[in-house]
């Protein structure tokens, strides 16, 4: 199972690159490939970055695309890609990803994406799982994909790894709108939740849970001190209120469907 998450655009609250980055650490073993940057990147726009080593050797650190091969206690084994979304020759990107899925016996491609809604940041976490294969969405309880519209790197994966053969599955999480800027542990916990739960991959993942609980925390406190943001987000809590008085069915993920369709039309300009 290739599993491929892209900082940039598709990104809200770090949650994908969060998710795909706690992959590696946690059952990661040896990289097994990457895509050599200078073709794809922009470096006026992305700048390669120095960093010194043990207080006096310079390193030159340039936008990574890894694949790195990982093992858990149970379930498939995975090829975890934590990459940066490319500026330049997009085709060529995803054929090259595609190149190395197939090299590697892969049979799923799963992507990873966070957006920013109109959520609260103490309620759960909305996961929507996507794919327009019909066996799949019956299968593993997904969505059908229907959306038009601009989208990002993880768009353009999907389409390339589904009329290459692969299974292909699309997971959303949605991160408040108030908090932009702030790595969300919350919505990359949820994520990994629902990766894991497709592959019967089971794991606990204490720490990031620890990192969860202060990110709500953090954010409460943000609020206090904030009172335009603490009263946005207090009319999001009490519409979610107000439709679980209603009994609406949340589980659908109908309206979070519509919240990403909005957020790439958005992404238009």
């Amino acid at each position: 199972m290739l599993v491929a998450a892209f900082s940039g655009w598709n990104d809200a609250g770090d949650a994908a690159t969060t998710a795909a980055d706690y992959l590696i650490r946690r059952w990661g073993e040896r990289s097994v490939a990457h895509l050599d940057a200078d073709p794809f990147y922009d470096f006026t726009t992305l700048r390669p970055m120095v960093r010194l080593v043990d207080g006096s050797e310079r390193e030159l650190v340039w936008p990574s695309n890894q694949f790195v091969f990982a093992t858990p206690d149970t379930g498939p084994e995975l090829v975890v890609l934590n990459g940066v979304e490319p500026h330049l020759r997009w085709r060529t990107f995803t054929e090259a990803v595609i190149e190395v899925a197939r090299e590697l016996d892969c049979r799923m491609v799963i992507t990873l994406g966070a957006l920013l809604a109109e959520v609260h940041h103490e309620h759960p976490v909305s996961i929507v799982g996507t794919s327009t294969d019909p066996e799949l969405v019956d299968r593993l309880d997904l969505q059908r994909s229907t959306y038009e519209g601009p989208t990002g790197i993880v768009g353009v994966l999907q389409h390339s790894a589904r009329h290459a053969g692969f299974d292909a599955i699309s997971l959303w999480a949605a991160v408040p709108t108030y908090v932009p800027n702030a790595t969300s542990p919350k919505a990359a916990l949820a994520l990994l939740q629902r990766t894991l739960d497709l592959l019967d991959i089971s794991f606990a993942a204490t720490d990031l849970q620890i990192a969860a609980a202060a990110y709500e925390r953090q954010v409460t406190k943000l609020l206090e001190q904030d009172g335009a943001a603490a009263e946005y987000a207090s009319r999001i809590e009490e519409t979610a209120a107000f439709d679980d008085d209603l009994d609406v069915d949340e589980s659908s993920g109908d309206e979070l469907i519509e919240q990403v369709e909005q957020f790439l039309r958005e992404q238009g300009d």
